[in-house]
């Protein structure tokens, strides 16, 4: 009797040991990765106020109440979901203004996004209104292929796209859709 107990109890040992063995995967990639891609931004930052320069020289000032880092994704970039107010600095240091209902950047592409009744205020005194509307970095130029209205001191234009380098020399509305002309 014994000796039967004792074989059972090996088997049951042996079923344990199995059981426990084939159930156990190596999840440590899985473990690592928990928080970083499934979840929300590496941080958050309030009250920000970035500047980008190149050759010591001021290009670009961009201010948010609020920034979320997404730098832990494959494709980082960086949400202003808030808002933000984008300050563009031309070679004689003009300043043009551009604002947001949100923005995102992407660090990679080092492209500014910008959406939702987007107001580019020029240093000329123009005016230009979007629903989007980018900024590429690289490149120092603005462009978007949305609906838009740009207004200068004499006229109203309307189209689909927009482009212009940073220092306004160049601003011009696509697809014109109509103009209006203002009495001075």
């Amino acid at each position: 009797m014994t000796m039967q107990l004792k074989n059972i109890y090996i088997i049951m040992v042996t079923v344990l040991t199995v059981t426990i063995f084939f159930s156990c995967k190596n999840n440590f990639q899985e473990v690592q990765n928990i928080g970083l891609v499934n979840s929300g931004p590496l941080t958050i930052a309030e009250n920000i106020n970035t500047k980008y320069t190149d050759s010591g020289k001021l290009k670009s000032n961009l201010i948010s109440p609020k920034m979320l880092n997404f730098s832990n994704r494959d494709f980082a970039y960086y949400e202003f979901p808030d808002g933000a107010d984008l300050t563009l600095y031309d070679d004689d240091d003009n300043q043009s203004n551009v604002v947001a209902d949100y923005a995102i950047v992407y660090d990679e592409t080092e492209l500014i996004d910008l959406r939702g009744n987007v107001i580019l205020y020029t240093h000329n005194k123009d005016t230009l209104f979007a629903d989007q509307l980018f900024y590429d970095q690289k490149r120092e130029w603005l462009f978007t292929n949305q609906p838009v209205r740009f207004r200068t001191k004499d006229q109203i234009i309307n189209g689909n796209g927009f482009d212009s380098n940073r220092n306004f020399t160049n601003a011009q509305v696509l697809e014109v859709t109509g103009i209006v002309y203002l009495n001075e």
